[in-house]
């Protein structure tokens, strides 16, 4: 079930209220309890319905409608407590101050990725979901902070729009765009040059470079200052990446193509991101034991957690799968010139931490720098 008694009672008590069915003179109703468990099974084994249909002794069609109702229940009862993006400048510079005492990167509010949710072929959709890599699905992009816990989300998009244009067509990137996210304004970086710094999110290279979006420089023979760039940036970004190893490995309806209706394949989407950010925040010891999630060693070698080795055993059947890289993007200057800046920050003494050049000396192919 992924959570401890005392955490299913708890969230019993704000989803039963909405699933909770009235008795008939023809036959009693299935209890709250009942229907919850029933879906958390679901999501958590990832088995089929007519699995479910056997082992709880329910009809096959009932089952449907319960999981359909109940993921929808989940995330009406917890999104707006559980998945409440940051409201003002206060609540962004908490989010800045955890990413930069935990992963020492500087003003990163957020670290960005997008996955195509594999599902089953739809009737009458067209082509619409239809990827060019030859399957359906829908595209989850979400952002979450320093402890794993996602912040935005945005859940449903074609997965036959092109993948330089999904993050283009979400409401997170029109709200950054526009300024309706009030990020903090921008300030110098502590103890560095007094040029203004703005507030970012960081996403690898399916994302274009932007004022308020910092990403990885390209290439593989760069500059030894570039690579420590690149080095400390992915440190940032691996919280993302370690989210959604977390949601797969967890909810295992992820380790093959969600084999429902579009809007209950919707739905278990919003479910298991919002039941995710709930275990993060109350039962976080069940959730994510100890090594579950990557660590470092005092040399920043990467310690990989237990999640990794859950998600290789799906293979390439498992529902979620990346974005593809931007190409051809052109930057514009001031986000090329933050990126200049932010990269001086970490090669200089104040920003670096003591073992990024052996690290990044031991990978190899590096260029000098002049």
């Amino acid at each position: 079930m992924r959570m401890s008694p005392e955490t299913f009672e708890q969230l019993l008590t704000m989803v039963g209220p909405i699933i909770s069915k009235k008795d008939t003179y023809m036959r009693e109703a299935i209890g709250a309890a009942e229907r919850l468990s029933l879906t958390i099974h679901y999501l958590a084994e990832g088995a089929s319905q007519q699995s479910m249909s056997f082992q709880y002794r329910i009809g096959r069609s009932t089952v449907s409608g319960i999981i359909h109702e109940t993921c929808q229940a989940i995330w009406e009862a917890l999104h707006e407590v559980y998945l409440k993006p940051p409201s003002n400048k206060n609540d962004w510079k908490e989010i800045s101050k955890e990413f930069e005492e935990l992963w020492n990167f500087p003003h990163c509010l957020g670290a960005i990725d997008g996955k195509h949710v594999s599902i089953q072929c739809l009737l009458k959709s067209g082509s619409l979901y239809y990827n060019y890599k030859g399957y359906f699905s829908i595209v989850l992009l979400a952002v979450c902070d320093a402890h794993y816990t996602f912040t935005f989300t945005d859940i449903g998009g074609y997965g036959s729009t092109n993948d330089s244009s999904i993050f283009n067509n979400t409401d997170i990137f029109r709200a950054a765009e526009s300024g309706a996210l009030d990020f903090p304004d921008a300030e110098p970086l502590d103890g560095f040059a007094n040029d203004l710094i703005p507030y970012f999110f960081v996403g690898d290279e399916a994302f274009a470079l932007k004022t308020w979006m910092q990403r990885p420089y390209p290439g593989k023979n760069l500059l030894e200052a570039n690579r420590i760039f690149n080095y400390r940036l992915s440190r940032a970004r691996r919280v993302i990446e370690n989210s959604f190893g977390i949601l797969v490995a967890r909810w295992r309806i992820y380790h093959r193509p969600i084999q429902t209706s579009l809007e209950t394949a919707e739905n278990i989407v919003k479910a298991t991101v919002c039941l995710h950010n709930y275990l993060r925040q109350t039962n976080t010891a069940s959730y994510c034991p100890s090594g579950f999630l990557d660590s470092e060693d005092s040399t920043g070698q990467i310690q990989p957690g237990e999640w990794r080795q859950i998600v290789a055993q799906c293979g390439s059947n498992g529902a979620l799968k990346p974005l593809a890289s931007a190409r051809g993007a052109r930057h514009p200057k001031d986000a090329m010139k933050t990126r200049e800046i932010l990269k001086e920050y970490v090669n200089s003494d104040c920003g670096s931490v003591s073992w990024q050049w052996d690290y990044v000396r031991s990978r190899g192919n590096i260029i000098p720098q002049a």
